[in-house]
């Protein structure tokens, strides 16, 4: 798989001021999203470092990048679909960084109200919605295989804000993370001790035949 060479300055150049005379010469491709883009893409410019270049539109996409939605590198629209994994992708990835709607519509390449009202309608929950359970899911796995304090875990996952880490948790699973640490610990505890108990319990009955 074709990995993108680095940037000239010259190109860094032509992509901070959107410089139509470079689209087709190359595209500059954006490592952390996998998104790539025409020289001339409206699109706030990425982090310098994020991107390399590919010569051709099929470069990028053999490399396994996907078409901006908004300068259509390739000539055609990015399906709904794909644009929504793509964001999903990079939610899954990032959960732990402070995240918005506006934030995630400026690294995937579309419009706050665009993404909010297709993701709806693509996933059946708000991107927003689906943030917040990617990171109760996270905290769910970081409370049980961890010691760490509550506050902890909720930095870990992106919700530095301890009593609304609390809320959150609790309007999701019904417990409040302490609790469910608790509840968890006490079931595999248990889980553990049936399981010595079946053993036990095997062993008899093969010693009794």
């Amino acid at each position: 798989m074709p990995n993108p060479e680095a940037l000239t300055e010259e190109m860094w150049q032509a992509i901070l001021t959107n410089d139509a005379s470079y689209d087709g010469q190359f595209f500059y491709a954006v490592k952390t999203t996998g998104i790539f883009c025409r020289p001339s893409c409206k699109s706030r410019p990425p982090n310098k470092k994020n991107v390399g270049y590919f010569r051709t539109s099929q470069q990028a996409v053999s490399a396994k990048f996907r078409p901006c939605k908004r300068c259509k590198p390739t000539g055609q629209r990015l399906p709904d679909d794909e644009w929504v994994a793509l964001v999903t992708e990079y939610i899954d990835t990032n959960y732990a960084e402070a995240l918005s709607l506006e934030i995630l519509a400026v690294i995937c390449h579309g419009s706050p109200y665009h993404m909010h009202r297709t993701f709806k309608r693509v996933k059946g929950i708000t991107p927003v919605e689906y943030i917040q359970q990617v990171r109760i899911n996270q905290a769910k796995e970081k409370l049980i295989s961890s010691n760490k304090p509550v506050g902890e875990v909720g930095v870990d996952v992106g919700l530095s804000n301890t009593p609304y880490f609390i809320t959150l948790f609790k309007k999701k699973t019904g417990h409040t993370p302490a609790s469910y640490r608790q509840l968890q610990q006490h079931n595999m505890k248990e889980a553990f001790e049936n399981g010595k108990q079946h053993e036990f319990t095997t062993l008899l009955d093969d010693n009794h035949t």
